[in-house]
């Protein structure tokens, strides 16, 4: 593979780079290859060995722009993966679609849905191509830092081999593993409710004909606050199929985790159909509290990204843009502080990264608590209005001059007035 080439010497006892990042998932990989891009000498630990399994399976179009700005949107291109046009929302008997090519904000119609084991290994594959080594099944055992925040970072792999990374800077992209947060005791709670996700891959899914195909859907299993499921189908001919919701919701159905998501299946009329002929492709797995935050983003010598900063909740299919954004901003960030500069990590980057963030949390909320399905599925709203929302949607949420993501909570709010003012039964039966 040609990672080996570069690896000879790393297993000596200590080796010098000028930036070290936790994690070649998609915000790893992005991350690298702008520092390479810039001249400066990286080095990706990751603990495990891809093609490995990870749900968050629904890009979003700004993460076009990102790929594209990292160079890897063109092999990204060359999967033939299924393309995602929009989002297509279903209540009971009721549906409504956004079209990623009616936004408020300039930027890609059009995305991908992607089997994450392929994708990951296709970004960390097309890094390695660069020459960005990548130190596979090494774990990062312990980070201390000088008094000029230079990090000294000991990582062993499976046999139990330590070496000593000497970096500028470290950037952690190692997603749930959550690898700084944990050595620096940066964990926070999150302020969302505990859910659970359930899902699995299927195949014999019924899929809608021609560009409707590639949409997800976001079906409703009782109201928005019970728990919803998802329907992301990929060119491979299987889609993934999973339910979020509170435990106590799922405690109606049987424990059995196969059997439970069956059940739920054949409870919600939408995917009841769609999934008539479904057969699971691999037994139903389970996660539960998924959400979390953290204390700080960024600190003298390091920078958190992706899901190692804050993870919300799989609804709008946030995870990958908020991973990519995250590294893009952290890249260019440590780009200019290796080059001798004082950049301010918490303006510039924890405030930024944040802003969008909030817009979504904002949507999450809306979306447990009812008023975004009773906006959406809404006679009152207008096109301007559903224009903004799929902006959101398609992961641009750092617009500012989007009045959904400048103040999204307040819009929120506003519009569910307007909608329930003008369709007072709309609050209640959707």
């Amino acid at each position: 593979m040609s990672n080996a080439l570069n690896l000879q010497g790393l297993f000596m006892s200590e080796q010098q780079v000028d930036l070290l990042i936790i994690g070649a998932g998609p915000a790893g990989a992005s991350a690298a290859c702008l520092l390479q891009q810039a001249g400066f000498k990286t080095l990706i630990v990751e603990k495990e060995q891809f093609p490995r399994f990870v749900i968050g399976e629904s890009l979003l179009p700004h993460c076009m722009d990102l790929l594209d700005e990292a160079g890897l949107l063109e092999v990204v291109q060359q999967q033939n993966y299924i393309i995602k046009h929009g989002a297509e929302f279903f209540r009971g008997g009721r549906q409504f679609a956004f079209d990623f090519s009616q936004q408020f904000t300039e930027g890609w119609r059009y995305t991908y849905q992607v089997p994450r084991d392929h994708f990951d290994q296709t970004l960390a594959q097309a890094t390695e191509a660069k020459g960005i080594p990548i130190l596979w099944r090494h774990a990062v055992t312990q980070v201390d830092f000088a008094q000029d925040g230079s990090p000294k970072t000991t990582i062993e792999d499976e046999a139990g081999n330590r070496s000593i990374i000497h970096a500028r800077f470290i950037l952690d992209g190692s997603g749930y593993g959550r690898v700084l947060p944990r050595l620096l005791n940066l964990d926070a709670p999150s302020h969302l409710p505990a859910r659970t996700a359930l899902f699995t891959h299927v195949t014999g899914d019924i899929r809608p004909q021609g560009e409707r195909e590639g949409n997800i859907w976001i079906c409703m299993l009782d109201d928005a606050e019970n728990g919803w499921m998802w329907i992301i189908p990929f060119a491979n001919g299987k889609t993934s199929v999973g339910v979020v919701a509170k435990a106590e919701f799922l405690a109606q159905f049987p424990k059995d985790p196969d059997e439970r998501l069956k059940a739920l299946i054949g409870s919600t009329p939408a995917p009841k159909k769609r999934l008539a002929e479904a057969e699971f492709s691999f037994a139903a797995r389970q996660i539960e509290g998924y959400s979390i935050s953290a204390k700080q983003l960024a600190g003298p010598g390091y920078a958190l990204m992706g899901n190692a900063t804050e993870f919300l909740d799989p609804v709008f299919s946030s995870g990958v843009t908020l991973a990519l954004e995250s590294a893009n901003r952290a890249a260019k960030m440590a780009i200019r502080q290796l080059k001798g500069e004082s950049p301010d990590w918490n303006r510039e980057y924890a405030e930024h990264l944040m802003l969008g963030v909030d817009t979504f949390r904002a949507f999450v909320n809306a979306w447990y608590d009812n008023r975004f399905p009773t906006l959406i599925f809404s006679e009152a709203k207008q096109q301007s209005i559903q224009n903004q929302i799929c902006s959101v949607l398609a992961g641009y949420v750092w617009d500012k001059a989007n009045p959904c993501v400048n103040q999204p909570e307040r819009m929120i709010e506003l519009l569910y007035k307007n909608c329930t003012a003008s369709h007072p039964a709309t609050a209640v039966s959707g």
